[in-house]
């Protein structure tokens, strides 16, 4: 689907839903063209519900507002207004052809929270940056520093995996490479239809050759970003297993300049980034104010007084978490959602300009 927006379509006549759409996969049929086939003749009167605007460009697939007033559709609901420049302005030109038009009936907010990736590209030079952590209802990561922790179930685990087909990058800190020796890749659900890059932020270049990432290099692509103090041996060693290494600034002791990480990525084609820890880099990417979005699978255990903190130096209190709201910063995105014994909470982060 990525890096197209998730749209779906009803096409309804005399209270009756006559046929429905949805955009399956880039460059396929858009939502409103697949209703459209699928109603034939009794399109003709009839309304079209969209969830997006109706597109008026020629892309790999014909206008959707183009295709709307030749199958004699009366009256279109849109949720979402458009926001491309090109393609955009599908409902102006269906009311201007005598088309009854209503929308958009979405708040901004909303329809961003269902097309953040798609909303945000049109905002911002950056990737649209979602933070995925695992933690226990006392807010740990792992039970000790330095120890790989199962928290979550396999509903859970399942749908990583489907955020992760959602976007173009999956990042992980060394630390975590080192820990936890993740693969990184979609192994669940329909594949991609390209494989989300691995991204690991290694200062040192210490992710480990004989690791999983560097084993399945040459199969799905690895980028290691690196600072100043990577030692030339092993980022040569790195690139011989099959990697892209990109040497950036550093920001510090054993970090590195966050901006022209996520510039980086977004001038080689990532324009959707999920991180997936660990805490340090997490907590990093909220203090340069870089994540867009909080995916927390909240496990029922209890680690204790040595786990390792989901949010160590959050810059927002984690109560802001439990009690989202606007003076927090962060809003739900969607209702929470079971996930066998699990938990997923997920929130958006809301901005002075939104």
């Amino acid at each position: 689907m990525h890096p197209n927006p998730l749209v779906g379509c009803l096409l309804v006549k005399d209270g009756t839903v006559i046929a429905e759409g949805w955009h399956a996969e880039y460059g396929g049929p858009h939502a409103e063209a697949m209703a459209l086939t699928l109603a034939g003749d009794r399109a003709r009167g009839a309304t079209a519900y969209v969830s997006l605007e109706p597109c008026r460009h020629e892309g790999r697939t014909p206008p959707c507002s183009r295709a709307l007033r030749r199958a004699g559709v009366a009256r279109v609901v849109y949720g979402a207004a458009d926001p491309g420049g090109d393609s955009g302005g599908g409902g102006d030109e269906l009311r201007a052809a005598g088309v009854e038009v209503v929308g958009p009936t979405f708040t901004e907010r909303r329809a961003r929270a269902l097309n953040p990736a798609f909303h945000h590209r049109f905002r911002s030079d950056r990737p649209w940056v979602a933070l995925k952590l695992a933690t226990s209802i006392d807010g740990g990561i792992a039970a000790r520093a330095g120890e790989q922790s199962w928290l979550t179930g396999p509903e859970a685990r399942d749908e990583v995996h489907r955020l992760r087909a959602s976007v173009d990058g999956v990042m992980v800190g060394a630390r975590t490479a080192r820990t936890d020796d993740p693969r990184l890749t979609v192994r669940v659900g329909a594949p991609p239809r390209v494989p989300p890059v691995r991204i690991v932020l290694d200062p040192r270049a210490t992710t480990p050759l004989d690791g999983a990432l560097l084993r399945t290099a040459r199969e799905v692509p690895v980028w290691i970003f690196t600072g100043p103090e990577a030692p030339d041996a092993a980022v040569a060693a790195i690139e011989a297993a099959g990697a892209v290494v990109h040497p950036v600034r550093s920001a510090g002791p054993h970090a590195l300049d966050l901006d022209e990480v996520l510039r980086r990525c977004g001038e080689r084609g990532i324009s959707a980034l999920l991180c997936e820890g660990g805490g340090r880099l997490g907590a990093a990417l909220a203090r340069a104010d870089l994540v867009d979005r909080l995916a927390l699978f909240v496990a029922p255990r209890v680690l204790g007084a040595e786990a390792v903190p989901a949010f160590p130096d959050w810059p927002a209190p984690v109560g802001a978490v439990a009690a989202p709201g606007p003076d927090s910063g962060w809003v739900p995105a969607a209702p929470p959602r079971a996930l066998g014994v699990d938990s997923l909470l997920v929130f958006d982060r809301i901005r002075e300009h939104d």
